[in-house]
């Protein structure tokens, strides 16, 4: 095969995104026509973190283009744990916000869990509550973190079978790793969590009919580690002299992946979309 010809062994997660976004585009308009609603999106930035800005930017682009009503609630560092407590309180109480971001990471001071479990759950646009994980848990997967889901329509859409499937996930974070492992449990594949004190990682890899990586290692994942065929999809980035790159070591391991995203342009804009599904959702539920 050339090199040409590896490209269609990568997952578009641009294209991919625009189709989700345009599904939500049009929810959004049926929902203003039919009860008068305009879904509303709040994000709470604490700090001047620029990698958090340039992400919360990002969510606020994809909302102008599908119709969401968004806010940028930015808060100086020196934020009190009440202050940010005060904030959430406040837009849970408002009926024209339906979705509530808080950006990770919070400064050092700030607890982040208990910011997290005040943020109503049916707000809670990321999916990161302890009652929406719980959920995901017992299979009712509502508002669930982005990441993974985005992954889930991935592989629905390019029509790969994950029953009965062997998928590896590598990274067992609350973001990815293990709601993932859920998703994939509840579609009854057969999962193995690895992490940075799995011994020998090549061995699960290796056998792995679905690849799940993130890690934030570049070039983690090598060409001898994965199996003929694979399905990997890579959610690692780390940046090197203002060039990014994924866990998985692409240009290699194209060669032996049936299908593989790409970074960028593989999982992030599937995330943001699946966001603005998330709001829309929780606004048709208000």
């Amino acid at each position: 095969m050339t090199e040409e010809n590896y490209d269609s062994r990568k997952i578009d997660g641009r294209s991919l995104s625009k189709k989700v976004e345009e599904q939500v585009k049009q929810g959004v308009e049926q929902l203003k026509a039919e009860k008068g609603i305009t879904p509303g999106l709040a994000t709470i930035l604490v700090g001047e973190d620029p990698a958090s800005r340039m992400y919360v930017r990002l969510k606020h682009k994809a909302c102008e283009r599908v119709g969401i009503h968004a806010e940028d609630h930015n808060m100086p560092e020196s934020t009190t744990q009440e202050e940010l407590m005060e904030r959430i309180r406040e837009l849970n109480s408002r009926k024209d916000i339906h979705g509530i971001l808080l950006q990770l990471p919070l400064p050092g001071h700030l607890d982040d869990k208990s910011a997290m479990l005040a943020i109503d759950p049916a707000k809670d646009a990321d999916g990161f509550h302890a009652y929406n994980m719980g959920k995901l848990l017992i299979g009712e997967e509502g508002l669930v973190p982005c990441t993974p889901k985005g992954v889930i329509r991935a592989l629905e859409e390019y029509n790969v079978p994950i029953q009965g499937k062997y998928a590896v996930i590598v990274g067992h974070s609350n973001v990815v790793g293990k709601p993932m492992a859920a998703m994939l449990v509840n579609r009854n594949a057969t999962v193995s969590v690895c992490h940075v004190f799995t011994d020998d990682l090549k061995k699960f890899t290796l056998d792995a009919d679905i690849l799940v990586v993130g890690t934030g290692v570049k070039h983690l994942i090598k060409a001898d580690m994965v199996k003929e065929g694979a399905v990997i999809f890579d959610v690692g980035i780390t940046e090197e002299n203002g060039k990014v790159y994924g866990d998985v070591d692409f240009d290699n391991v194209v060669k032996k992946a049936s299908l593989i995203t790409p970074v960028p342009g593989g999982v992030g804009p599937m995330t943001i979309a699946i966001l603005m599904e998330h709001v829309l959702t929780a606004a048709k539920n208000a």
